[in-house]
């Protein structure tokens, strides 16, 4: 195998200059035209590349799992003749595999540039004609984490008008992300154009110029957008865009349709997003609080951790019916379940308060069958003695709060409420002192039985 790497780095003689691809960072590709040529005259050179081939990409493989960029590329030489296996199946499907280890590799090699990757991703168009809207649009992307809007915009139009290959159902799906793309562009626009707007006065001699040319934008980019969210998928980006549009227009009832269908629809896969995006809807629209806590049930089946079960909580603690106030003290139980909300203050805070409301209104029952299917490791998840320490060393107000709970759950004997009893805090005093009288209140344990 060459010497890919003095190769990459060497420089460029005038015999190669029109038979290299070049960039302005000290690489070239004197071996990339060669071999596009020699596909161009049906690779004629009749070789047994599959040993070769083979083991090429297991150690391109395994240099990409190691960010191994330089000796990844070296391995690519060689693999470039999988272009011309005699193996039909292997040689069609190799321009795809190509062009997905070498954009990773240019991506990252500390050698490559943004004309690197653009020659290479454009000479993998036409090797592999039936990949060409997948790479357009992974090319795209790449513009469009650089900041390259007007080049990634250009290259998505050019990949909308391709014509060539069947229309089959996945080329249409890629057609319509395509659009789809290229709308969210659009809107990237529209939204700059609308911040203009609000800076305007409506008497201002320029408002009704720029109103106009939101509105142009706008209707562009639901064109784009709505084809697309109707396919069955994750579409996160898309429908916020198309949603926020349709609210700015005051089309509140379309922008419901578009978000109950993408949440409830059945052809739609799960994602939790959705009913988010709904609910944050709904409450901006001061919906009736009955129909954010059906959104946010469903959430909580999928997520019980999120970030939003505290509102939720706060919902159903508000609510008249029974059910909904057994369920508030289960969500909240169900939050502190998770290692990532422990030092959750809010949280401790709403069920310490929750729980002795819970006691106070006689329903000890509620508490329990919480409690019995957690009473077996919340005390060393939660409430052991290092945890005690540690609380009240990171923060004295979340100890408290979490004292408060052990004792209501495990008695005054608990060891994590007795360490946070013992501590001497002017301003936390009178606090802990009303907290150790509702523990004698309201605990579920009997004191003889006190862990």
């Amino acid at each position: 195998m060459s010497d890919f790497s003095e190769e990459l780095k060497g420089p460029v003689t005038d015999d190669e200059v029109e038979t290299s691809v070049l960039t302005g960072a000290g690489m070239h590709f004197p071996w990339l035209q060669t071999y596009i040529e020699t596909v161009a005259i049906g690779g004629k050179r009749k070789k047994d590349f599959a040993q070769t081939t083979s083991a090429c990409l297991s150690f391109i493989q395994e240099a990409l799992l190691k960010h191994q960029w330089q000796q990844a590329a070296e391995y690519m030489y060689s693999y470039f003749q999988t272009l011309e296996d005699s193996d039909s199946y292997k040689r069609q499907a190799a321009p795809e595999i190509i062009w997905k280890l070498g954009s990773e590799i240019l991506f990252y090699h500390p050698k490559s540039n943004m004309e690197t990757f653009n020659t290479f991703a454009d000479r993998m168009k036409n090797i592999g004609v039936m990949n060409y809207l997948k790479v357009s649009l992974q090319h795209a992307l790449y513009l469009l984490h650089h900041g390259m809007l007007k080049d990634a915009k250009r290259n998505l139009s050019e990949a909308e008008t391709w014509r060539h290959g069947e229309n089959t159902s996945s080329r249409r799906i890629l057609i319509n992300l395509i659009q789809a793309y290229k709308g969210l562009l659009q809107y990237y626009t529209w939204s700059k154009k609308k911040m203009e707007l609000s800076k305007l006065d409506k008497d201002d001699y320029a408002y009704n110029a720029v109103a106009q040319d939101v509105f142009n934008h706008s209707w562009k980019t639901s064109a784009n957008i709505s084809a697309l969210i109707k396919i069955p998928g994750v579409w996160d980006p898309f429908v916020k865009s198309y949603v926020e549009m349709l609210e700015f227009y005051g089309d509140r009832d379309g922008a419901q349709e578009v978000l109950t269908n993408y949440a409830y629809d059945e052809k739609f896969p799960s994602n939790p997003n959705a009913h988010v995006y709904l609910y944050n809807f709904l409450k901006r629209q001061k919906a009736p609080r009955s129909k954010m806590i059906s959104v946010l049930k469903i959430l909580y089946q999928m997520v019980p951790s999120h970030k939003l079960m505290l509102e939720f909580h706060t919902l159903l603690r508000k609510s008249e019916k029974e059910e909904h106030r057994k369920l508030g003290l289960e969500v909240l139980f169900g939050v502190l379940d998770f290692a990532g909300c422990t030092k959750n203050i809010t949280a401790w805070k709403y069920l310490a308060k929750y729980l002795k409301k819970t006691l106070m209104g006689n329903h000890l029952a509620w508490v329990q069958d919480e409690w019995n299917s957690r009473k077996n490791w919340w005390p060393s998840f939660h409430f052991s003695y290092f945890w005690a320490k540690s609380d009240w060393k990171e923060d004295t107000a979340l100890a408290c709060e979490k004292a408060f709970v052990a004792g209501l759950l495990l008695g005054k004997g608990c060891r994590y409420f007795r360490y946070i009893l013992k501590q001497d805090h002017q301003i936390l005093g009178k606090k802990i002192k009303r907290m150790k009288r509702s523990v004698k209140k309201y605990s579920i344990v009997n004191p003889r039985l006190s862990y």
